[in-house]
């Protein structure tokens, strides 16, 4: 199947393809040239070869094709010298807007976020995510469906007795309301079935809040070294690629802190600019993790000069997910690729590291053990001699100070986290 086509795999020969920039008046996070410029990596990612580029700068989009009718043959022209078939769009496109554009292209017209949608159709390895980026791909497109069956639609002339010319009434209209009804059916199948999924995940989730170990979750930009951090810091073994969007479905590992510390490590999805709205919302309980870490690892490509810019985006989304007031450590990653000591670009402590060589890993992991240092509890509890698994979590989680055993029980000291403490207190003899 061709690039942006719901449910694409794997693409067998690269489609060339023009990329369409335009800078609007009004603040933007990421300018125009680099925005582009990741449009480019992004039709890479996805198995598409960048034929040329096309800027321009409004003051207000054309309702009809966006880009407006001089650039739109400029942009047909390009195509048809350099023999693109696609044109990707840095913006976003209404429906309309993308039907016009491909009548008068002659070229399949994608935007940004179709794009974004095919990479994330291609990743998707485990159940949850393959429901999850379907889900969105088929909300996506929802609103468009004209598009898929214009070619008959057209020839329907309405159901009345005046209505079209004989023979040509109903067949566009009917097939339409038939698409239109197995979509709705499709999306209520796979939300019913993700909600499985995510009911399952939930379950796992309320287990590790029982569990001794607080949760560390890595966020940040896409490429930004997430993966490769989450490999140097557990050997978790995920991909780590030099290209968005490497990996999309979470991996979660222990992770051993000085101090005899031990916390749950979380990889996570990407963020990048203009992430489209319909994945944030299908993947939010795979970002549930983000929401209910205790503590948020902001990990920052620290060579890309765009660095400022992608923090920014980086804030944003934390912020709509709900945990915009986390507590967070940035990690400065890919200082290798640096001259210089990175700067400080916020209040948050920062740590400088280099995943990829090890660099600074020792500094990240007593900062994440200092964090929760003062989470740690003195308690003093006597148990059955035979809850030695209650002792031994004791151990592993912290320090025993002291232990005693007379008649069948032992008394014993520890210095704990808050959940292991709760657990000795709850299973301490009474009037012991």
């Amino acid at each position: 199947m061709p690039l942006g086509v719901t449910q694409t795999s794997s693409i067998e020969q690269a489609e060339r393809a023009i990329l369409v920039g335009v800078e609007l008046n009004g603040p933007n996070a990421i300018a125009s040239d680099d925005s582009l410029a990741e449009l480019g990596a992004l039709a890479e990612s996805a198995g598409a070869a960048v034929a040329g580029t096309i800027q321009q700068r409004l003051k207000s989009v054309d309702p009809r094709t966006f880009i407006g009718r001089g650039k739109t043959v400029e942009v047909r022209e390009l195509a048809g010298r350099l023999g693109a078939t696609l044109a990707i769009f840095d913006d976003a496109l209404s429906p309309a807007q993308a039907r016009n554009l491909e009548n008068e292209l002659k070229l399949r017209v994608i935007d940004r976020s179709q794009l974004i949608l095919d990479i994330f159709a291609q990743r998707a390895r485990t159940l949850e995510g393959k429901l999850q980026v379907e889900i969105a791909q088929l909300g996506y497109l929802q609103p468009r469906l004209t598009r898929q069956w214009g070619h008959l639609s057209r020839q329907t002339g309405g159901s009345g007795a005046g209505g079209g010319r004989i023979g040509t009434r109903g067949p566009g209209e009917t097939q339409l309301e038939v698409d239109r009804r197995r979509l709705r059916e499709r999306l209520t199948r796979l939300r019913a079935r993700l909600g499985e999924v995510e009911r399952t995940r939930s379950i796992q989730r309320q287990r590790r809040f029982e569990a001794p170990y607080p949760t560390v979750a890595l966020v940040g930009y896409t490429n930004s070294g997430k993966s490769t951090l989450m490999n140097a810091l557990t050997d978790a073994g995920v991909e780590a690629a030099d290209r968005p969007f490497s990996t999309l479905d979470p991996t979660i590992r222990r992770l051993a802190l000085p101090g005899r510390l031990a916390v749950m490590l979380a990889d996570t999805v990407g963020f990048i600019h203009r992430l489209p709205h319909l994945l944030v919302e299908a993947f939010k309980a795979t970002l549930e993790e983000v929401r209910t870490a205790d503590l948020l690892l902001h990990v920052v490509d620290a060579s890309s000069p765009l660095m400022a810019e992608r923090i920014e985006v980086v804030d944003r989304v934390l912020e709509e997910l709900g945990a915009g007031a986390a507590a967070r450590l940035v990690v400065m990653n890919k200082t290798d690729l640096l001259e210089f000591p990175p700067r400080q670009t916020n209040s948050f402590e920062t740590v400088a590291v280099s995943a990829r060589n090890g660099a600074g890993l020792d500094r990240l992991l007593e900062a994440i053990a200092r964090s929760f240092g003062g989470l740690r509890q003195e308690v003093e509890v006597t148990l059955a001699a035979d809850r030695g698994d209650l002792i031994a979590m004791a151990r592993r989680d912290g320090e025993v100070l002291s232990e005693e055993y007379r008649d069948g029980v032992v008394a014993m000291r520890a210095r704990v986290s808050a959940p292991v403490a709760g657990r000795l207190r709850k299973a301490a003899l009474a009037g012991a």
